[in-house]
């Protein structure tokens, strides 16, 4: 029989995340102070971070060790199962061959946890009795609630609007974990009452929320700030995703031709294809493409320099393929996939013509959605759904070449709480939003001047 699933035990799982700094094929630039514009140091990050991560996000360690409370957390979901998309590549009628990573596995739904539960767990060693985050569609925030209620943190989440109306069971799922949940801008902080300020209907972004989240962590002594995705030990925490790939594909006896994953912030496409940035360096020709929505497309169409990572300009400055820091995107289902920049290791890889950028529309992701719900059973979030329209796309010119190529792709989360998105879609409602050029001009004009 043919198998489906291939599920690594528990004493397989791996005991250290891998750390790519010291792989790059180029120096990492610096993260700058925002106020400064100079090098970031250890005593900036402090009011926002707990120490441990902070040696984390500039770590020249290959390997960190994942210590034993997180592992015993993590094997309430880990390791998660590969499976073999036998009735998409049938539906497809494609040679090639599909295997989906499902991270959807875990108690709030997503990749998330992964990084949650650590960053956690380093805060509650610090004696942090609060954490301060923002969340899009609301995976992040979902996770960050799980993970501060196995620790007994508290837990205050900054919703990006449109999303909190969107999608109301995120909320409560928030709230069943104890987490405090605000639509965002608010205004309970500076950041949002200058936006509400300046357009009483705005509709809310992730740039925005995390500088009511950065605000409110840097004006509370008990409180931290926890960021879901874009910096250097948050993607580092979800390379166990792509660990586990690499030992699940060994016993299938394969070896991905093609790696595929959304893109907003970047931790979930990171953290499956960095573990193998390593063999793409050696001379293996793996392909690495990022999806992202034509209405957010900062990796397809914004330059690569230093921007701010918020709207309010507290966060660090970083390099990155940005829209902008002031950049409003449209509000798609897609929420996890508004952010106006992104991760800058995953930048400078793109920069560096190691990992390949495409973007789509909504209309079309939705189709493959419906057809990946159809054929392998699971009903995908947006976001995910931006990546399984690339592999449709890949498998159909596998058919069309008659290429029986390997192709992987990290199903992010599953979409049981963005059933209104699909409303949307079945009954002819959603539309699509590609951004005019002119909007990107406007929004890049207020960047930071750095050499």
């Amino acid at each position: 029989m043919d198998q489906n699933k291939i599920i690594l035990s528990e004493k397989d799982m791996p005991q250290a995340w891998y750390n790519i700094l010291p792989d790059l094929p180029a120096p990492f630039p610096p993260h700058l102070h925002p106020g400064t514009m100079k090098p970031l140091g250890p005593a900036d990050l402090a009011p926002l971070f707990p120490m441990e991560l902070i040696k984390q996000e500039v770590s020249m360690e290959r390997f960190i060790p994942i210590p034993d409370d997180i592992q015993r957390i993590y094997k309430l979901w880990r390791p998660s199962p590969l499976h073999r998309a036998y009735r998409l590549e049938k539906a497809l009628g494609t040679p090639a061959r599909i295997y989906y990573k499902n991270e959807s596995v875990s108690p709030a739904g997503s990749h998330k946890p992964n990084t949650a539960v650590a960053q956690a767990y380093y805060n509650k060693k610090e004696g942090v009795t609060r954490l301060a985050t923002e969340t899009g569609a609301g995976q992040w925030g979902s996770a960050l609630a799980f993970a501060c209620n196995l620790f007994g943190l508290k837990c205050t989440v900054y919703m990006v609007k449109v999303s909190y109306e969107q999608k109301p069971y995120r909320k409560i799922m928030m709230q069943t974990w104890g987490a405090e949940v605000h639509p965002s801008p608010t205004t309970l902080t500076n950041s949002g009452k200058a936006a509400l300020q300046k357009d009483p209907n705005c509709p809310g972004s992730l740039g925005l929320a995390i500088s009511e989240a950065v605000e409110d962590a840097a004006t509370h002594d008990d409180t931290k700030y926890s960021l879901g995705s874009v910096l250097n030990h948050v993607l580092m925490h979800q390379t166990i995703v792509g660990l586990e790939v690499e030992k699940q594909l060994k016993i299938a006896k394969e070896k991905p031709d093609i790696m595929i994953g959304c893109v907003g912030g970047g931790s979930n496409f990171g953290g499956f294809m960095m573990p193998f940035v390593r063999e793409k360096m050696k001379g293996r020709n793996i392909r690495f493409i990022a999806v992202e929505p034509t209405s957010c497309p900062s990796l397809t169409k914004g330059p690569y320099i230093y921007d701010y990572g918020d709207v309010a300009k507290l966060a660090p400055i970083a390099k990155m393929y940005t829209l902008g820091h002031g950049f409003i995107p449209p509000a798609i289902h897609a929420g996890g996939l508004r952010y106006h920049g992104d991760a800058p290791i995953l930048c400078l890889l793109v920069n560096k013509k190691l990992i390949e950028a495409v973007a789509y529309d909504q209309k079309p992701v939705f189709e493959a959605a419906l057809m990946f719900a159809r054929t392998e059973g699971i009903i995908p979030a947006p976001e995910t759904a931006h990546a399984i329209k690339a592999v449709i796309d890949e498998a159909l010119k596998c058919k069309a070449s008659n290429e029986a190529k390997c192709i992987v792709f990290n199903f992010s989360g599953h979409g049981h709480f963005d059933l209104a998105a699909y409303d949307a879609y079945l009954s002819g409602k959603l539309e699509d939003f590609p951004l005019p050029e002119e909007k990107i001009k406007e929004a890049l004009k207020d960047v930071p001047k750095v050499d």
